[in-house]
């Protein structure tokens, strides 16, 4: 117990400050050092600690290349060319612009993660609003819940969905096609309750954008991209690490964006974001700690075995209460290692929870926290009432059904 206390305290440490972040430093300020107090104190073993690092290696090192590739056609042009082309294709109409919101924040999430649909889009969305002078409330919030909700569909698309598909053992494309249904569910369902909670804001008058040059659509950007996405098929079927494809994509972007002077190597090393990648293999460690000293087996008690529906919507629903009260990454990596052993099917609703339950609380998933300041940056303060109202409306319907979706795939 005393050990697992340790562990717990560490771990809430690592959070809290991950969510604070004071002046901004990097999450991994006391991530590593609570790593390293967790192997010295001997909460964890430093062969576990090992083990563990290992495993997360390749993860986190596909991590920095879809990172890279996604500032890459930031740079290029791609998010902004969307952005015009759904002020354009909205011809003043909100209720249209969400459409075209919801269209391009599911595409973006799921090809280039959702960390790119919060950093590079969500600013994208603020100014394509006040093009048309629509209300930008439902299509911000729009951008912080697809962020999550529509991550469910490929192994790129999440951190989360990284981990679990590496347990998984499924290929690139046999996961999208079992997560396809409930990614499509999840949308629906998001849409529907979108479009009847903001309809004042969506019925407000609004304008067709102004005439101005259109930023023209990165073909280039676009064929690497769709070609990065191949690789992470070809990779998979051929047995080797999807990180490969992720960094020839990102290297042929990154060689042109160097030849053109559009960007430098300090700045492709900065898009990589390192500093967060160490936060990710130190807090797995932590998170290792507190799995061996006590949670993973209280995790096991808890869980049935199999993969029938109620046991299916147990783990979702599991997953998605933890993922709201440890954040969803700490979440997945404790329930892995009990619901691995028990097939591919629990271990798709266990992301499915952790990928919908962070629409209930800012504090489920770092992006929604993320989300969060990039909205303050623009000088609008979220409410915590309207979020969890939302959450409210959308959380317990999207888990739900997506996981009754999972589950009928899974029995065809």
């Amino acid at each position: 117990m005393p050990e697992l206390l340790v562990s717990l305290a560490l771990l809430a440490a690592t959070l809290l400050f991950a969510v604070l972040r004071p002046r901004k430093w990097p999450e991994a300020v006391v991530a590593v050092p609570a790593a390293g107090v967790a192997v010295v104190t001997g909460e964890v073993t430093p062969a576990h600690a090992w083990a563990e690092t290992q495993e997360l290696l390749p993860v986190v090192g596909f991590l920095a290349g879809i990172l890279l590739l996604a500032q890459l056609c930031a740079d290029e042009g791609l998010f902004r060319a969307a952005g015009d082309a759904v002020a354009r294709a909205c011809h003043g109409s909100p209720k249209r612009m969400l459409g075209g919101v919801f269209a391009v924040a599911a595409g973006i999430t799921a090809v280039l993660s959702l960390d790119a649909t919060v950093v590079l889009l969500t600013p994208v969305v603020f100014a394509t609003a006040a093009r048309i002078g629509a209300r930008p409330g439902p299509h911000v919030y729009a951008s912080a819940h697809l962020a999550n909700s529509a991550s469910l569909l490929l192994p790129v698309s999440n951190l989360t969905n990284l981990l679990a598909f590496a347990a998984s053992g499924l290929t690139f494309t046999h996961f999208a096609g079992l997560m396809a249904l409930p990614w499509l569910v999840a949308i629906g369902i998001e849409y529907a309750v979108f479009r009847r909670y903001f309809a004042d804001d969506l019925a407000a008058p609004a304008h067709d954008p102004d005439p101005e040059e259109p930023p023209g659509v990165p073909l280039f950007t676009l064929t690497v991209l769709a070609l990065t996405l191949a690789g992470f098929a070809v990779t998979s079927f051929a047995g080797v690490e999807p990180l490969w494809a992720a960094f020839a994509g990102a290297a042929v972007l990154g060689v042109r964006a160097l030849a053109r002077r559009h960007s430098t190597p300090v700045e492709l090393l900065k898009a990589a974001n390192l500093p967060f990648c160490l936060f990710v293999l130190a807090l797995g460690v932590v998170v290792k700690a507190v799995v061996d000293n006590g949670l993973g087996d209280a995790i096991a008690r808890f869980l049935p075995d199999g993969s029938s529906l109620p046991t299916l919507l147990a783990i979702a629903g599991v997953a998605a209460l933890l993922s709201n009260v440890i954040n969803n990454l700490p979440a997945i990596l404790a329930l892995l290692p009990v619901v691995t052993p028990m097939g591919p099917g629990p271990v798709l609703a266990a992301l499915i929870g952790v990928n919908l339950g962070p629409n209930l609380t800012y504090v489920g998933s770092l992006a929604t926290l993320l989300w969060r300041r990039i909205v303050h940056d623009h000088g609008t303060e979220p409410e915590l009432r309207e979020f969890t109202r939302l959450g409210l409306l959308t959380v317990p319907a999207t888990l739900a059904a997506s996981t009754v979706a999972l589950w009928a795939v899974l029995s065809l």
